[in-house]
């Protein structure tokens, strides 16, 4: 029937970004990146980070940053706090021989935070990463090796999440970030990755742009490159962590802001995608666009397999079926099922991209932030 065939369909677009897209990338002409172990690094070269209300994190971030500078001793690292409520400005500023800070006076958002700092900076690579994040200390030096080889501007790290045990939000969250990170890599080793995550990224000075404070300065800065001819990669051999929040609201919430900023961005940017090459256009759109939309295709499959259902075994039938559905669902997930629950997580998190698209449509902003209280 019509239907069943509409919602395969459906079902095909649903799942294209995460499993079919990685399978035609595999059939791409390579580009490897050719480094060499013991590559030069820049003369001169940074690490930024904005913080707010971040206390719990930094200690450990503090004493990731000595590990780093032990290695790296001429790195310079600036800190910016968003106007923070906590002990965080006390804890910056007693960390004051290793990073300088820069206090807000106000909310203004991680974009303005990121500016302020970049403009204090007189280096040629900057390294970019978050409050809440490890890096690796060798990964440090690693990232600025890249920048060896002149087409490169921008380096995307490699982030793991370290407690992917703790629930079934942060199982299913460290499942989605290994596939995003092998998507990457493939796009990487054809070519360029279609940007990079505010976790853990390198970018040159010189191709920072101006980034609008309601929009996301990750996506901006880290694609930035391709529109002037570099190639933005992803390393494998650079390691960051963090650990993933643990409760569904956290995360709903999470996405929603992420997918807002993201399609605003997006607009924002299209006259310069548009200009990209068609192989990289491809890749945006099978990346990026697609994902923020799989809120349709999922409802097309709800939609038509209730049609075909209707069609088959009448009204009654139907609504029986469904609601029994749906109380065996609630039974189960009593009972912790795991197939079930991810599911269910699965399903949570791409509802809540297609909000964040709809806010943007809406042109709501997410210019601040509050970190996850269930990840600490």
């Amino acid at each position: 029937m019509i239907y069943i065939g509409m919602a395969a369909v459906s079902f095909v677009a649903l799942i294209y970004p995460y499993l079919i897209y990685p399978l035609l990338l595999r059939a791409f002409p390579k580009r490897p990146v050719s480094l060499a172990e013991h590559a030069p690094v820049p003369a001169r070269y940074a690490l930024v980070f904005c913080a707010y209300n971040e206390e719990t994190a930094l200690p450990e971030k503090i004493a990731n940053i000595r590990e780093i500078k032990a290695l790296l001793p001429d790195l310079q690292v600036v800190a910016y706090s968003d106007y923070s409520t906590d002990g965080t400005v006390a804890l910056l500023r007693n960390a004051s021989d290793v990073l300088t800070l820069i206090e807000g006076k106000e909310r203004a958002g991680k974009a303005t935070g990121m500016r302020r700092m970049v403009d204090s900076l007189d280096v040629d690579v900057i390294i970019f990463t978050d409050a809440n994040v490890i890096l690796e200390p060798r990964s440090a030096r690693r990232i600025l090796q890249y920048f060896s080889i002149p087409e490169i501007g921008c380096v995307a790290g490699t982030l793991h999440y370290s407690n992917p045990e703790a629930s079934t939000t942060a199982q299913v969250g460290s499942l989605y970030w290994r596939l995003e990170e092998s998507i990457k890599q493939l796009e990487s080793a054809t070519g360029s990755t279609m940007g990079a995550d505010g976790s853990i990224f390198a970018a040159r000075r010189e191709l920072y742009p101006e980034v609008p404070p309601n929009l996301l300065d990750d996506m901006i800065v880290s694609m930035t490159p391709l529109f002037h001819g570099r190639r933005v990669v992803s390393a494998p051999d650079v390691m960051a962590f963090e650990k993933s929040a643990t409760s569904s609201i956290d995360e709903f919430q999470r996405k929603r802001r992420i997918a807002c900023r993201g399609y605003k961005t997006y607009l924002y940017l299209t006259p310069k995608i548009s200009a990209m090459e068609v192989v990289d256009r491809f890749k945006f759109v099978s990346h990026k666009v697609m994902r923020w939309f799989g809120v349709v295709p999922m409802v097309l499959i709800i939609v038509f397999s209730l049609l075909s259902l209707f069609l088959m075994a009448g009204i009654t039938a139907t609504l029986f079926i469904v609601f029994s559905f749906i109380f065996l669902a609630y039974a189960l997930s009593i009972f912790g099922i795991p197939l079930l629950n991810a599911g269910v997580e699965i399903a949570i998190s791409i509802l809540a991209s297609g909000i964040g698209i709809i806010d943007a449509l809406r042109n709501h902003d997410y210019t601040v932030w509050k970190p996850a209280k269930s990840r600490s």
